[in-house]
């Protein structure tokens, strides 16, 4: 096979080491004969011995033409050789061998002329076989088509991971022709790409020997700086035929389309998604506030680094709003979210706050037109038509704000506000698809912001009836001092038929009433003022309580089927008693000092409405410094406790009969109602005065 050449050196001088053997002349079996000028042969190498079949022994000293060729053909030689030895010109062709064995073969040849430090001329034949050749030359045929032709770009690197070929679809993929990729490294040709881990993966594989079959990369080449691209990066080590590695080939397909289809088929699923999660999350309670929070905490960060939810004033007060062209828009912030983006944040509306936005803002031409305005690409001169005053522009622009979308709110026909949507840390530009998506979320939201707006006045209407239709009553009437307190239902539930009512009597005595009309709304608290009237009325008979109790029980069954629930109490100072009845109602508790306090023993009667069921009156003592505590259901009735519970809680608030009325009210509020109670509250507390003081200012 011969042995090792001389030492080598790489490019920057350091020494491989001595040169092996070419796998590929190995492959050829090249054969080496030289002749002295007369034809004979001088040197015969151990491949012409494999090529011709005779040994060195054999064949030195003989003529090569009588030895080798058939004897047609001698005249054809003889003139060849003297050609070449008279002219110094070589020859190269095919010629038909005689083999040792007697088979003819035909054999490649390169001849050429060689002079001696004596002058002396001789003939070297560099000989293989024609089929081993063609065979050869037809691989390295096909290699190099497929190589210049294939769509896959294909590229060599050698084991200190230079470039050294590519193929034109390479240059095509890169945006660079090979000659400025030779010697140069994968980083240096391609800067704008990550490529440390494709590197990390040269290196394993021309470490290992184990290919590296479609690894994903994705990035920026100079073909397209402006857009990504995505392809996939095959990697196999190269060896000579001694298993010395020679580099890496690498196989780069541009997969591009399925890259962005997949895209495209996340971010369809991430919609879906999104519109699946407002689904659920939108809507949850009937409150315009936490509607206007949940779409605001949807959209971010999912749909944007910013989002806020407006609403026109005029919608906001229950009125229809119509915009000239001409006309500012009037709008309310009801939410805002964003996502690190503290300077977005500073520039947007806080909730709760009006603002008057120009007729020439982009969000006041959204809700005008009720149409989407979406600016792709913000630049410096839109922001002044984005932010409501030029600190909020300078704000926006510092947050780095680069697309905004606004979508009309637009439920049963009517504009209710904008969704105002803007990017900052995402680097995509808001697309069609992102549109879409708003107008979506603005669909399914604007019909539960409308539902809670219409719910919201409605419940404001009743509360106003109900608060209109309750008493205003001194701190001190008769022999008593009271105090008293109405706490409507939460937002989520409509406003209850909850009452009370404080009524001077004649003779220096009080009523002291408490009610509940079972059922909400509007026909609860008209109900509730119709039975309010009602017993101030029969009070002033200064009927015994149980009777009056019957009265308004047949008018309360006159009054569409209405139920309530009812304690009315006669205080006389000059008898130091108290006279009650019950219908239905929840006991009052009764502090007396040096006493724990009690839940009274009353006969519990049917509530009004019910009819034919008798009620009776309870007499008790009620001397000065006593003191009686009314309430309804909603202070005490919860889901997560038993009743027996929450009433001796409230007798342990009760323990201080010196306590002042009106902290005594809070402090039952602030610990006994719940803010998710869907009930109302009415407390009424009552202290017993000293009668000669009661005399002395009722006659002063």
């Amino acid at each position: 096979m011969g042995s090792a050449g001389p030492p080598v050196t790489e490019g920057d001088g350091t020494v491989r080491g001595p040169a092996r053997p070419s796998g590929l002349l190995d492959v050829l079996g090249m054969a080496s004969v030289v002749l002295d000028a007369k034809g004979r042969i001088v040197l015969w190498s151990p491949q012409a011995e494999e090529l011709f079949g005779y040994t060195a022994p054999e064949a030195l000293g003989r003529y090569a033409a009588r030895l080798m060729v058939h004897e047609q053909h001698l005249d054809l030689v003889a003139k060849l050789f003297a050609d070449v030895m008279s002219t110094g010109q070589g020859w190269a062709g095919a010629f038909p061998i005689r083999h040792k064995d007697g088979s003819t073969r035909l054999v490649e040849f390169r001849n050429m002329r060689l002079l001696d430090d004596r002058g002396e001329v001789y003939a070297l034949g560099l000989a293989a076989d024609q089929e081993t050749v063609q065979r050869l030359e037809r691989d390295v045929a096909l290699s190099t088509r497929m190589v210049s032709q294939s769509p896959i770009g294909l590229a060599v690197l050698d084991t200190k991971l230079r470039y050294v070929s590519v193929n034109p679809a390479l240059e095509r993929i890169n945006g660079i022709p090979a000659e400025r990729h030779i010697g140069r490294r994968v980083h240096e040709v391609l800067p704008m790409l990550d490529v440390g881990p494709l590197e990390e993966a040269v290196r394993e594989v021309l470490d290992t020997g184990r290919p590296l079959v479609d690894q994903p990369v994705a990035g920026r080449t100079p073909a397209d700086p402006d857009r990504d691209h995505a392809w996939t990066v095959s990697l196999y080590r190269l060896e000579d035929a001694y298993g010395t590695v020679l580099g890496v080939a690498a196989s780069v397909e541009d997969v591009t389309e399925q890259y962005r289809a997949g895209i495209e088929a996340e971010a369809a699923r991430r919609r879906l998604a999104l519109i699946a999660d407002a689904s659920a999350r939108i809507g949850t309670a009937l409150d315009l506030d936490r509607t206007a929070d949940e779409l605001a905490d949807v959209a971010v960060p999912e749909l944007a680094d910013v989002a806020a939810v407006d609403l026109l004033e005029a919608v906001v007060a229950g009125r229809r709003s119509s915009l000239g062209p001409a006309q500012p828009a009037v709008i309310r912030a009801l939410a805002v979210r964003a996502d690190q983006a503290p300077d977005a944040l500073r520039a947007a509306d806080p909730p709760g706050q009006v603002a008057r936005y120009g007729p020439d803002r982009l969000v006041t031409e959204c809700v005008r037109t009720g149409q989407p305005v979406l600016v792709t690409q913000v630049k410096d001169e839109d922001l002044p038509r984005i932010a409501r005053s030029p600190e909020a522009a300078v704000l926006l622009g510092r947050a780095g704000v680069h697309s905004y979308l606004a979508v009309p709110l637009i439920a049963r026909g009517e504009v209710l506000g904008a969704l105002d949507l803007k990017r900052t840390r995402n680097p995509l530009p808001f697309s069609r698809d992102d549109l879409l998506l708003a107008r979506e979320l603005a669909a399914r939201a604007a019909v539960q912001i409308d539902n809670a707006r219409w719910y919201q006045n409605a419940r404001d209407t009743a509360l106003t009836l109900q608060r209109s239709l309750l008493p205003s009553h001194p701190p001190v009437t008769g022999g008593l001092e009271v105090a008293s307190r109405y706490q409507p239902a939460g937002a989520t539930t409509e406003v209850g038929g909850d009452w009370f009512d404080v009524i001077p009597l004649d003779g220096g005595k009080t009523a002291l009433v408490v009610g509940d009309v079972m059922g909400s709304g509007i026909s609860a608290a008209a109900t509730m003022g119709r039975l309010r009237t009602a017993t101030n009325t029969l009070a002033s008979l200064d009927l015994d309580p149980a009777r009056l109790l019957e009265h308004l029980d047949r008018i309360t069954a006159g009054l569409d089927h209405s139920i309530a629930t009812c304690l009315y109490a006669v205080h006389d100072p000059a008898l130091g008693q108290c006279r009650i009845a019950n219908a239905g109602h929840l006991p009052p508790a009764l502090t007396r000092p040096g006493h724990d306090p009690e839940l009274l023993d009353l006969p519990t009667g049917a509530p009004l409405g019910v009819g034919g069921v008798a009620f009776s009156t309870t007499v008790f003592d009620f001397a000065p410094g006593d003191q009686l505590a009314l309430y309804t259901d909603g202070l005490v009735e919860t889901r997560r406790h038993s009743l027996d519970e929450r009433l001796a809680t409230l007798l342990g608030l009760l323990t201080d009969p010196t306590q002042a009325l009106e902290d005594i009210c809070d402090l039952l509020l602030d610990t006994l109602h719940h803010p998710d109670n869907h009930d109302d509250v009415a407390v009424l507390i009552a202290r017993a005065r000293p009668y000669g003081q009661a005399l002395r200012e009722a006659h002063g």
